[in-house]
C-alpha cells in the first residue's frame, strides 16, 4: 500500500519535472493535481501500457527498443488526454516527456534497490 502511495508521488514528482524541463508539457494546479496525475499515469502504466508494448513488441524489436519511447509517450498523450489540467502538445513533447518520466522511474529504482 505504501509502495503504490509512493509511486503515485513519484510519479506526480516525474510529471512536475517533465514540464518544468520540456516546453509543450504544462499542468495546471497544484500539489493535489499533480498526485492525481501521478495515480492516472499510474493506473495507465498498469493497464493500458502492457497491452500496447505486447502489441507493438515487433517495433520493439526491430528498432533495438527505441520504439518503447514512442509508447510511453503515447501513454503520457493518454494521460493528457483524460485529465483536464495536463496539456500535451504534440507528439515530441510526449515523447520526450515520456523520456523524463521513464529516466527518473529508472534513477528512483536504482537508489531503491541500494
Amino acid at each position: 500500500m505504501t509502495r503504490s502511495l509512493a509511486q503515485v508521488a513519484l510519479n506526480g514528482l516525474a510529471v512536475f519535472l517533465a514540464a518544468w524541463l520540456i516546453p509543450g508539457i504544462d499542468y495546471q494546479g497544484g500539489i493535489v493535481y499533480l498526485l492525481l496525475t501521478g495515480l492516472v499515469i499510474g493506473l495507465i502504466n498498469l493497464l493500458v501500457k502492457p497491452v500496447a508494448t505486447l502489441l507493438s513488441l515487433p517495433l520493439i524489436v526491430v528498432t533495438l527498443g527505441l520504439f518503447y519511447l514512442v509508447i510511453n509517450g503515447a501513454m503520457l498523450l493518454l494521460a493528457g488526454a483524460i485529465l483536464d489540467g495536463l496539456a500535451i502538445d504534440g507528439c515530441l513533447p510526449a515523447v520526450l516527456g515520456g523520456l523524463v518520466l521513464a529516466v527518473f522511474n529508472w534513477l528512483v529504482r536504482v537508489v531503491r534497490s541500494e
